[in-house]
């Protein structure tokens, strides 16, 4: 029989064989464990993508849009960020962050134990995933790499991950690329484009109450955002403020004045697109060109030819001028659409463009897209090409009554006629074009031939298909205002033709060139015919349908247009310098009104415009080509005289003189330009 001392011994025995059990089942466990955390650890590492390419960080970034003197004009961008060294930013930026997020960002390798065993305890007591206790490091690392889902397994992904990329970057590397990859709130991303954002300014200049304004977005933008809600926004911003007083970056008393400072926003209206139908022959252009990749994500930078103060102008110019025929004709305002297209004479750049009334209601651009009858806009170009046939602005062609048959009429004849309705019978080439003779024209066209027209007017930079008939002398082909602009830049620019573009250079975010344009002309025309028709065609501002524009106080030339029906109203006019055209109808053809011509309801849209486009700038008068003499001349009759009332000095060619004229002068444009009574009959 065992005594008590034996029934003890077993007893220890006992508790000694269990403790090894538990002992050797927790190595056991832990051992398990560690296997498997390390079996673990390598499989999510082979599933983790390669960190390598963070040195060459390549975020999405906005590629802005230039004038002509380098201004800011527009933005395309699926994400709007902007790229800034973190050795640019003032040190509370970086420290108001690093606060608010990261407090112990520059102690931890990547993740902080501390943080995630705070976010674990209140995870469990609320049953989910409410607190996440992601390191700055973490973010980059989910931002860049990993889903938004909210797992356990996700966290041990972005900790591995984190605790990689701490190991791969310097901790300013980590900061530069949280800083500028984070989401900010109102569409903006990263702290270069919130700042320009919410403040107006670039993050370079961001003040202290300003940072920690901006470092309490991060965590619900939305929420804390001061356009929502300006006393949560204070809040948030005192958060941040105490977190950088207990991390020791500023002072109490700092802290203090940062909260009294009435911070200055941004208004979050939408910008004014001054130019948004040229923007979007950018955008298009570019897009086509290099990919939508390239164009919202790679952050171009494209200089333009734009010019804000002419485009501003020329803005203002069509609604108002919309306006005043809306006003005459009793329409309901906003209906009457127009488009204004100015372009530089010599280069080709384009300076204005106006494509319709309201982007955000039609993208349609009536500048470059619509195709419309010119009308008499069109008559210059059938002129120039006369000169070109040893015309002269001179020469008579009878303004009487013609027919031609034509089985679509209902009594089989097309009988062209005059605005007036008038005949004024024996007519110079001058008066023709002036007062804008119908008959006369079709006249020239049928002399010269409509397949010579027709080539002369493709050499001038008319790119439409055009009318194989007589009809073309009235303007019955379709063409858009940006060729009409083009042709008449012949005629400003010495019979050079230029190449219209838009931009000047494409820079990406390297300093790399992509592109850059170099002026295009061609001699087309000789000089001397340039010349004749851009000298005619002042006498239209002077004492033509163009009279309107004559307040311009400089020498200029031009061309009134209207179409069948009042439909179409135009007016194409240059000075030596500047092209520009107007247009002015409705989208779905339809009359304007009785008196609405090109004279009437575009030509003051022109003036408008080219008042301010030219002030400042040095009056120009038309060069004259060498070759080019004056004779002066009876203004009824072509006719050379020597002492005559009201007689006008005339253009020709060297040698193309009328018989028994005497040149009066060679050397300079005679001042006394034409002056014709405008209801006297020719």
């Amino acid at each position: 029989m065992a005594g008590p001392f034996g029934k003890k011994q077993r007893q220890m025995r006992n508790i000694s064989g269990i403790g090894t059990i538990l002992i050797a089942g927790i190595l056991i466990i832990v051992a398990l464990l560690v296997i498997g955390s390390t079996l673990l650890y390598y499989v999510l590492l082979k599933e983790l993508p390669s960190i390598a390419t963070l040195k060459d960080y390549r975020p999405s970034i906005a590629t802005r849009v230039y004038s002509d003197n380098d201004e800011l004009v527009d933005e395309f961008f699926l994400e709007d960020r902007k790229v800034v060294r973190i050795q640019d930013l003032p040190p509370v930026v970086v420290q108001a962050f690093v606060a608010a997020e990261d407090a112990r960002f520059y102690q931890h390798r990547g993740f902080d134990l501390q943080s995630i065993s705070r976010a674990f305890f209140k995870n469990i007591e609320a049953g989910r995933v409410v607190q996440g206790g992601s390191t700055i490091t973490q973010q980059v690392a989910k931002s860049l790499f990993l889903t938004p889902e909210r797992s356990y397994f996700r966290k041990i992904k972005e900790a591995i991950l984190a605790f990689k990329i701490d190991r791969y970057l310097t901790k300013d590397e980590i900061l530069h690329l949280y800083l500028n990859h984070i989401y900010l709130g109102h569409g903006t991303y990263g702290v270069e484009a919130a700042a320009e954002a919410y403040f107006g300014k670039s993050a370079r200049n961001l003040t202290l109450p300003e940072a920690a304004m901006l470092a309490g977005l991060p965590k619900a933008p939305s929420n804390y955002s001061p356009y929502s809600n300006m006393e949560r926004a204070k809040q948030r911003q005192a958060y941040t403020l105490d977190r950088m007083v207990e991390s020791g970056f500023i002072t109490e008393e700092q802290k203090d004045a940062a909260l009294a400072v009435r911070l200055n926003l941004r208004s979050v209206r939408p910008k004014d697109k001054i130019a948004p139908y040229f923007v979007e022959n950018i955008r298009r252009y570019v897009q086509e060109k290099y990919g939508s990749d390239v164009l919202y994500k790679e952050g171009l930078e494209i200089y333009t030819t734009l010019n804000i103060p002419m485009q501003t102008a020329a803005r203002d110019a069509v609604e108002r001028g919309l306006q005043e025929v809306e006003k005459r004709e009793g329409y309901a305002v906003g209906i009457v659409q127009g488009a204004l297209y100015s372009m530089d004479a010599r280069t080709g750049a384009i300076k204005a463009l106006v494509g319709g009334r309201d982007f955000k209601k039609s993208e349609f651009n009536r500048a470059t897209q619509s195709r419309r009858q010119p009308g008499s806009a069109f008559k210059p170009i059938i002129y120039t090409a006369a000169f070109d046939k040893e015309m002269t602005p001179s020469t008579r062609i009878d303004d009487s009554p013609l027919q031609f048959p034509d089985p679509s009429k209902p009594d089989g004849y097309w009988r062209p006629r005059n605005f007036d309705g008038k005949f004024n019978g024996p007519t110079t080439l001058r008066n023709a074009l002036v007062h804008s003779r119908n008959v006369v024209t079709v006249k020239i066209l049928q002399a010269i031939g409509v397949d010579y027209a027709v080539s002369y007017a493709a050499n001038l930079g008319i790119a439409s298909p055009l009318p194989r008939n007589l009809s073309l002398a009235l303007g019955s082909a379709n063409v858009t205002l940006e060729e009409m602009v083009r042709s008449f830049g012949v005629l400003a620019n010495q019979g050079k033709r230029v190449t219209p573009f838009m931009i000047r250079k494409i820079v990406d975010r390297t300093g790399q060139v992509f592109e850059e344009t170099q002026v295009r002309e061609e001699q087309v025309i000789d000089p001397r015919i340039a010349f004749l028709s851009a000298y005619v065609m002042q006498g239209v501002i002077q004492s033509g349908t163009g009279t309107r524009v004559k307040g311009i106080g400089r020498p200029a030339a031009g061309k009134t247009g209207t179409t069948n029906d009042m439909r179409d109203a135009w007016f194409i006019g240059f000075t030596p310098s500047v092209v520009t055209g107007v247009w002015v109808g409705f989208d779905q053809e339809r009359a304007l009104g009785r008196q609405e011509v090109g004279g009437r309801a575009a030509a003051p849209i022109w003036l408008y415009y080219m008042e301010k486009a030219v002030q400042g700038t040095p009056i120009e008068p038309f060069p004259i080509p060498r070759g080019i003499v004056f004779v002066k001349v009876d203004p009824r009759t072509g006719q050379p005289v020597r002492y005559s009332e009201g007689a006008l000095y005339e253009a020709f060619l060297e040698g193309a003189t009328p018989e028994g004229s005497s040149i009066v002068d060679s050397g300079h444009v005679p001042k006394n330009l034409p002056e014709d009574d405008e209801d006297a009959s020719f």
